[in-house]
């Protein structure tokens, strides 16, 4: 697995169902049209290794969190709430509470789809700060922007409208991407995604 800078890694906490992926894209992007390195679960591919451990590490791994908790509602194969996010939100305040100094660093930006919401189903969060995207793509792109550009202060970062507008850039060049790499977009991994987008902002910096 490749060495990642701590100062630049930000763990994504998310939904990873087909009808979130369009934003999950979309940050992953922006994490990287900011200069940053997008992490998550998906990029561990260890069948040796506890799933809970991995996640573990991967927050120790990372100065950074987003994390989106807008798909707690009943699964509908067995009615059941999704708990994952919130369960991960949980690790990372842990690291940052309990950690040492470096952990104690740590920054994170938590996402729900409206305002209020949370706090039916993770009222011990109330008093933080949570952003609502409404579902929308641009909005999440502002925030996460907006977010990891006040933590940092870098005047190289481009605005969020700027960062919607070369993300539409870039689905319009993911095909051809796959082309050339010799991919189909139906079957990118986690990691095939990030290095397209790697590509691409090499391409178009």
């Amino acid at each position: 697995m490749p060495e990642f800078n701590y100062e630049k890694s930000v763990f994504i906490n998310c939904p990873f169902d087909e009808e979130y992926n369009l934003l999950f894209e979309a940050v992953v992007f922006t994490v990287h049209d900011c200069g940053f390195v997008a992490r998550c679960s998906k990029e561990i591919n260890d069948s040796s290794q506890v799933r809970a451990e991995k996640l573990f590490q991967m927050i120790a791994d990372c100065k950074y969190g987003v994390h989106d908790i807008s798909r707690t509602e009943l699964d509908e194969k067995n009615n059941l709430p999704r708990f994952n996010m919130p369960l991960e939100l949980g690790y990372f305040l842990g690291a940052k509470r309990f950690g040492n100094k470096k952990q104690k660093e740590k920054l994170g930006l938590i996402l729900d789809v409206e305002p209020y919401r949370y706090q039916k189903f993770c009222s011990d969060i109330a008093g933080q700060d949570i952003s609502t995207h409404e579902n929308n793509a641009d909005k999440i792109i502002r925030l996460i922007r907006n977010w990891l550009n006040d933590s940092v202060s870098d005047v190289r970062i481009p605005s969020g409208s700027k960062i919607a507008e070369r993300y539409r850039l870039f689905e319009d060049d993911l095909p051809l991407y796959c082309r050339i790499f010799r991919k189909e977009k139906s079957e990118l991994t986690f990691i095939d995604f990030r290095n397209m987008v790697v590509e691409w902002l090499k391409d178009n910096t």
